[in-house]
């Protein structure tokens, strides 16, 4: 069980020390709490989420080992990529995307964690053929039940991931979600752990519509949380980089207007 409670407040990174201090403290969370989950740790992946970090400052933390860095805004992914295709550094996108802003994806990304139309798979596979590439996908599903929400509803999956296989360009992955943003675990909890019954049911079905069946969930407030429940991969901002302003993020997790 985690004793982690939200919000926590976490001072800028801003040197190669610090990222380096920042990234041991958040995999030594991950390792005890996969040792409280009778898990391996090198079972889950860690993705720094680095929305609104300035390029000087991931300078320095892919000098301190980030070597994979996600953002929520397809803006600024690509001009981040751009600007510091010197590094050995890959791209995440985590955050909505609109289907014109597929082929931007297609030309950078190596991995995109919010799939949630077949419109947009579309987009993706066309574009991506035409770069002669490939992408690793997840789909995201709403397990909060809150309407204002990106995402699939769990009810929806089954014949999302069945729909998925003609796009021969996306490598499904597995299943992301965004829990409830609250003090209340054990309410955080229950949407891990609808995601990891999703998986589980998917792979009853046909184990090849999931692929490896990774479960992205869990942030810097309740990544304990989700390992605990079955986690491969954590997506950390704050705890990495420190605290950004409140309320950043809706625009790219919660439809506009809401």
């Amino acid at each position: 069980m985690s004793d982690v409670a939200q919000p926590i407040t976490y001072p800028p990174a801003i040197t190669v020390e610090d990222f380096a201090r920042n990234l041991d403290a958040v995999q030594a969370r991950i390792a005890r709490a996969a040792a409280r989950a009778g898990r391996d740790p090198r079972s889950v992946r860690l993705l720094p989420v680095s929305k609104t970090v300035a390029e000087d400052r991931l300078r320095n933390a892919v000098a301190a080992g980030y070597y994979r860095l996600g953002e929520n805004k397809v803006q600024e992914a690509k001009r981040k990529s751009e600007n510091l295709a010197d590094l050995d550094v890959s791209w995440a996108v985590v955050g909505h995307l609109q289907t014109n802003k597929a082929r931007d994806v297609a030309g950078f990304a190596a991995e995109f964690q919010a799939l949630d139309s077949l419109r947009l798979a579309e987009a993706l596979d066309r574009r991506l053929q035409a770069a002669g590439r490939s992408l690793d996908v997840f789909v995201q599903v709403n397990t909060s039940g809150e309407e204002s929400k990106y995402g699939l509803s769990p009810d929806e999956v089954l014949a999302f991931l069945a729909a998925l296989p003609r796009f021969e360009t996306l490598r499904v992955q597995g299943l992301m979600t965004l829990a409830l943003f609250s003090s209340d675990l054990e309410r955080v909890r229950a949407c891990f752990v609808r995601l990891r019954t999703l998986r589980d049911r998917a792979r009853d079905t046909d184990p090849d519509l999931i692929g490896p069946g990774e479960l992205s969930m869990g942030m810097s407030g309740d990544f304990e949380v989700a390992i605990d429940e079955g986690a491969t991969c954590v997506r950390v901002g704050q705890a990495l980089f420190g605290s950004r302003a409140p309320r950043y993020d809706e625009a790219h997790y919660w439809p506009s207007g809401t």
